[in-house]
């Protein structure tokens, strides 16, 4: 656990930190909503065999991390993770490897500090502040089926947590199955852990808040963009062939970033990394190879 301005981050590690003697090579696997660092279980062990130090987070709000009051806009919550790796003695430039609501943290780390970030892959959300974002949400053909949810999600007055409440399991569990190729990806004791985290005192109302940030985190996005200019380090975008994020990934990542690349991960809906970790890994660990080890 780490403490960051008041807020308990979190946080598993894998291998050994550059503090303890270990290399360069630090990855940071930040996970979506709604889920914590538990997202990652099957590909944590590789990645340190791989040599990574693996760094997977609760980000604020989730797991057991914090959940304050406010802070929920992506590039604080990137704060709270710099300020982690710093506690970890981390000071080379860092690979993320992010998810859903995750991505959207991934990408304000990228934004803020680019030079600290060697590598990003992005997976299954759309960037607000975009035209791809924008299409998403107000295309039918994803809202009404894939992200219906952005909307109940931002409405103002706790209207989602009052809707929410005493319907906790077969609501969360309702995006596991509905979201999946394959919906025993993520069995019935692992939703009940992901419950028994949102469940949590402040935890619900912290998830939903995510999403009622998407304002801020739309003008953040704009703004950040117009001073520094796209992205330049390798940006790689994953999604599931069975999901939304393909469509419309290469387009809306081409409006913050020059060096795309997006690829599929075949047989996965949105939950590719317990749909199909092998899969995850193998693209991974080709664009590893690509873009310098």
């Amino acid at each position: 656990m780490f403490e960051h301005e008041g807020v308990r981050i979190h946080y598993v590690t894998a291998g050994t930190s550059p503090v303890q003697g270990g290399g360069d090579r630090t990855i940071v696997l930040i996970h979506g909503w709604p889920q914590t660092w538990w997202e990652w279980r099957h590909i944590i062990e590789p990645l340190r065999s791989d040599g990574w130090f693996v760094v997977a987070p609760d980000v604020r709000g989730a797991g057991g991390s914090s959940k304050p009051a406010g802070g929920y806009d992506k590039q604080t919550m990137a704060g709270d993770i710099r300020a982690l790796l710093r506690h970890l003695g981390v000071q080379k430039p860092i690979t993320i490897v992010s998810h859903d609501l995750g991505m959207l943290v991934g990408y304000g780390y990228a934004c803020l500090w680019p030079d600290e970030v060697a590598r990003l892959m992005v997976s299954e959300a759309p960037i607000p502040g975009t035209a791809g974002y924008e299409s998403a949400v107000a295309t039918s053909k994803y809202s009404e089926n894939r992200i219906w949810h952005f909307h109940m999600h931002g409405a103002a007055d706790n209207a989602a947590e009052m809707l929410i409440e005493g319907h906790e399991f077969p609501y969360l569990r309702s995006f596991y199955l509905r979201l999946s190729a394959n919906p025993d990806a993520i069995s019935i004791a692992d939703a009940e852990r992901y419950v028994a985290d949102y469940t949590q005192p402040g935890a619900m109302r912290a998830g939903i808040e995510l999403f009622r940030a998407f304002e801020k985190d739309a003008e953040d996005n704009r703004r950040i963009l117009a001073e520094k200019g796209k992205l330049t380090m390798p940006v790689l975008g994953l999604g599931g062939t069975a999901s939304f994020f393909l469509p419309i990934a290469e387009k809306m990542l081409s409006e913050v970033a020059e060096n795309v690349t997006v690829r599929a991960v075949e047989d996965s809906g949105h939950w590719m990394a317990e749909e199909q970790p092998e899969k995850l890994l193998e693209r991974l660990r080709d664009w590893f190879q690509e873009t310098g080890g």
